[in-house]
């Protein structure tokens, strides 16, 4: 090929390149077609559309860390829209910004995600029971604590117990205390600050919510019945 040509092909790529991009709307998101290549559609600022061969439509950001390309999943169209796509991106690059790799960050974040998931209050509870069975506690004492535990499971039993509030204890609480249970809604605050604070001393969670709860319901109050006295004959 002559030089000319080829420096007329390389005045061509660059011009090309240099072309500002100008910003994707909905319209034309929506009528983005597939061919028979992967098509990259251009928002600016690294992030990019993907349209596939099969039809999906799903968002990329590339972008340099560490002196690396990498490019970075946000979400498929039109489950993740324009806007919601153009704040991830912002979001990675303040990551970028503070010396962090967005792709990492989004690992390390589900994996979080899954964790909580997994340390339920039914889970943490059940946790605790085989501790106080593995040092030896008594099975009447074992079993009180199972069946304080049961009051509590279906409101709060799947929740993560780190995002678990004080009111949702209170509501469960309460819901005892309305049937006229005191004593056990007292006892059952109790058994539920000891699954929060082992949760707290196992790294699962950061504060017993229960301690907040001192004085919030009622204190069943023992009523003494005067002795009988009996007169001798």
């Amino acid at each position: 090929m002559a030089s000319g040509c080829v420096q007329q092909i390389r005045w061509y790529r660059c011009w090309h390149r240099a072309i500002p991009t100008s910003p994707l709307n909905d319209l034309e998101i929506r009528n983005a077609k597939p061919g028979d290549r992967l098509r990259k559609l251009s928002d600016g600022g690294g992030l990019q559309l993907w349209v596939t061969p099969d039809g999906a439509k799903r968002w990329r950001l590339a972008y340099r860390f560490a002196g690396a390309e990498k490019n970075l999943a946000i979400g498929v169209y039109p489950t993740v829209g324009l806007k919601e796509a153009r704040a991830k991106r912002d979001e990675a690059k303040r990551l970028l910004a503070d010396g962090q790799d967005p792709s990492v960050a989004k690992k390390i974040a589900k994996a979080a995600r899954a964790q909580a998931v997994a340390d339920t209050f039914e889970a943490i509870a059940a946790e605790l029971t085989d501790k106080k069975r593995r040092d030896e506690k008594a099975d009447r004492t074992l079993s009180k604590i199972e069946s304080l535990l049961s009051l509590a499971k279906p409101d709060i039993g799947s929740r993560p117990i780190a995002e678990i509030s004080a009111p949702e204890v209170l509501r469960v609480l309460r819901a005892v205390e309305t049937r006229g249970r005191h004593e056990t809604a007292r006892r059952l605050r109790a058994t539920i600050g000891q699954v929060f604070r082992y949760a707290v001393a196992t790294g699962r969670a950061d504060t017993d919510p229960t301690g907040a709860l001192k004085g919030a319901f009622v204190t069943p109050v023992v009523r003494h019945r005067a002795a009988i006295s009996r007169k001798l004959s």
